[in-house]
């Protein structure tokens, strides 16, 4: 048995590459070309990396309304490897105003270049090609910036009262912009507040941003504060604007609040008797130390890894060499693979390197009633094995003594690892963070349990990964990931966070499976470091957990 675990972890090739640094990368586009002659595009950028020759989305920009010349204020964050060609793909979509989905979106361009160039030329601009490879007078401006060691974010709250009036018919509709005077005098866009509709004393929702955002950690770096009158034409009205430095929003750390006349300079010349055009206010001002993750994993929190494996009749004989769970003597199926290739980074931050296995979908002995979640070993007591060897041959083990059936349900899996993770969350202490993998071979048939499911699951201490393992169509399992938007409960009720991530595993069949892995366990970082933060729970340092611990060889 320990050959096909020896052959399974060689043919993987992983690797461990140190990131030389992250770096935060704006994108502003201009001269979008109108589809529609009636009204101006609602642009949003998706950036993406290749993969093994697959472009896989990273993440992507918000929607802005009615712009042929937007500056987005999404910033995205990448590690940067400097013996790596990462390349990188930007694509404009016109998002309909009805529907905030890619799938239904108008393709605009695109613009491909590496990691690298933009590092090194620091502002990279180059023309959007459309469908075709066909060059388009629209343009792309990519600007980068390393995020330096300082990990600080500022959370602020703003509002304002008695600003001008720019509607004839109702009131203004004010937005804030804030941004940073660079060295060369340049203004970067640090955040866009959200539209408060017909508000002339409007409150505008807390938000966070990185100190390195906001003032390079310079806290005298200059800011400009702009207020406009949203139009639903992209033309927004000029309201005024005043001039701020971090120094200056300090006071209001203490509970007071920080005042700023918003002034239009035209109104100012031309007006007698002009003050201002309205008071922009600063209610709260708070420093968050944000905690990396290896905080967290050095101040003892144990990922506590869980997998989950299909075992339906669809997955075909056992027995019959084009089964997926077929056991070959030396070639690991494509169960094994994506096991193996997880479990492997995973087991890295467990000490004792135990891990429950469970099996879904099988009639299991000695009644052989269908389950959904026994243990792959049967020990229900104890359904922990020693390493992901004791996973694969738990699972070897299992294989001739089940009866593959069905259906194809995840929830009751998704709920008992749950469960755990409950007990986790009331400790309130940064201890066991829970990763479930579950590895499938089709569609689930249970999906309003498992949103419900996965919604309940986004409120704890635990990520889930789902692979698909075959040739199914999995294209109604991307809902589970959250990408196209908020995954939804059947009441409505959104998830917290997004702790889903899927990937078909066709898409790194020809290329190593620790690019799986890579891809898969890429979010878990932040997700980790998210939730903690969000629940203000701070790692424990050193000496506050049993330094004399012993670690599993």
């Amino acid at each position: 048995m320990s050959n096909i675990y020896e052959s399974a972890a060689n043919t993987l090739g992983l690797f461990n590459s140190p990131c030389l640094a992250k770096v935060e990368l704006r994108v502003t586009c201009k001269g979008i070309s109108d589809r529609d002659a009636l009204s101006k595009p609602d642009p949003c950028v998706l950036i993406k990396m290749q993969s093994h020759g697959q472009w896989l989305e990273v993440d992507r920009t918000e929607v802005i309304r009615s712009s042929i010349s937007p500056t987005f204020s999404k910033v995205f964050t990448v590690d940067f490897y400097f013996e790596e060609v990462q390349r990188l793909r930007y694509e404009l979509y016109d998002i309909s105003s009805n529907h905030n989905g890619i799938k239904e979106a108008d393709f605009l361009g695109a613009m491909e270049c590496t990691l690298g160039q933009i590092v090194s030329q620091r502002k990279l601009t180059k023309p959007l090609l459309k469908q075709g490879s066909t060059v388009s007078k629209s343009f792309i401006m990519v600007t980068a910036e390393e995020l330096t060691g300082n990990d600080d974010y500022v959370e602020l709250s703003f509002s304002a009262r008695k600003l001008d009036d720019k509607d004839f018919f109702s009131k203004s509709d004010p937005f804030l912009e804030i941004f940073r005077m660079n060295d060369d005098d340049t203004l970067q866009l640090v955040h866009r507040t959200e539209t408060v509709m017909n508000n002339l004393n409007p409150v505008w929702k807390t938000f966070k941003t990185s100190l390195n955002s906001l003032c390079s950690g310079d806290h005298d770096r200059p800011l400009k504060c702009t207020v406009w009158d949203w139009d639903s034409n992209g033309k927004h009205d000029y309201i005024g604007e005043y001039q701020a430095t971090f120094k200056e929003m300090r006071g209001a750390m203490d509970g007071r609040q920080v005042q700023w006349e918003c002034i239009n300079p035209k109104y100012q010349i031309k007006k007698k008797n002009y003050k201002n055009s309205g008071i922009v206010i600063l209610n709260q001002c708070k420093i968050i130390k944000m905690h990396s993750f290896l905080d967290y994993i050095m101040g003892g929190c144990q990922i506590q890894f869980t997998v989950a494996i299909d075992f339906t009749a669809s997955n075909g004989d056992p027995h019959n060499s084009c089964s997926l769970h077929y056991i070959h003597p030396y070639q690991p199926n494509e169960y094994l693979k994506a096991l193996v290739a997880v479990g492997e980074i995973c087991q890295d931050y467990d000490s004792d390197k135990m891990f429950p296995a469970f099996g879904f979908g099988a009639q299991i002995p000695p009644d052989f009633k269908v389950s959904h979640d026994f243990a792959v070993n049967f020990n229900e007591e104890n359904p922990e094995c020693a390493g992901i060897q004791g996973v694969v041959e738990a699972y070897q083990t299992c294989l001739p003594k089940l009866q593959l059936y069905g259906p194809t349900n995840i929830a009751p899996i998704i709920q008992k690892v749950a469960s755990s993770a409950s007990q986790e969350m009331h400790t309130k202490e940064a201890m066991q963070y829970f990763i479930l993998l579950i590895l499938t071979d089709g569609v689930i048939t249970d999906m309003a349990d498992t949103r419900e499911a996965i919604v309940q699951a986004s409120h704890l201490p635990m990520s889930i990964i789902i692979v698909g393992v075959g040739s199914a169509d999995f294209s109604d399992m991307q809902m589970l990931d959250g990408d196209d938007g908020i995954l939804r409960s059947p009441k409505g009720e959104p998830c917290l966070r997004d702790i889903v991530q899927f990937v078909p595993f066709r898409n790194f069949k020809h290329g190593s499976p620790a690019e799986l892995a890579k891809t898969v366990l890429a979010e878990v970082p932040n997700q980790v470091v998210d939730y903690y933060n969000n629940k203000g729970i701070k790692p424990k340092v050193p000496s506050e957990f049993e330094s004399s611990r012993t670690f599993a060889p």
